[in-house]
């Protein structure tokens, strides 16, 4: 593993793994971790800037170019961009069970899906993770 690819490409592309990394890790703990307490709204917050970072840094990346500069996977981060501070919301309102939903749907697609397919051949993160 080398982070050479990552760090040679373009400014947007590290700057979107590594909050994504970032998002991911911090998206586990919270999974795991004990729901309402300060530190889990503490690193909810973290969490919410990292995947705005995500999101909005994927609007610089062009390597897949379907529709002009851009691909199906930018959806993805409207989504991202539309869903997260309803999320917010909700546990700001306190209705906990949406905002745990949205919260599993943004990370599952958002990071899990998003991040699989960041390792097909051919992708940076393929030649990071598996070499060239």
């Amino acid at each position: 593993m080398s982070f050479a690819p990552l760090l040679e490409a373009a400014p947007a592309v590290p700057l979107h793994a590594f909050a994504a990394m970032g998002a991911f890790v911090l998206g586990l703990v919270q999974f795991s971790a004990p729901k309402g307490t300060l530190p889990h709204r503490t690193i909810g917050w973290i969490w919410v800037v990292l995947m705005v970072v995500v999101a909005a840094s994927s609007f610089w990346i062009h390597q897949i170019r379907l529709f002009g500069p851009f691909s199906p996977i930018h959806l993805l981060s409207i989504f991202t961009l539309v869903v997260l501070p309803l999320a917010v919301w909700r546990a700001h309102t306190h209705r906990v069970a949406d905002h745990r939903r949205m919260m599993i749907l943004i990370f599952a697609g958002a990071l899990v899906v998003a991040g699989l397919f960041t390792l097909v051949p051919g992708r940076i993160m393929h030649r990071v993770i598996f070499g060239a």
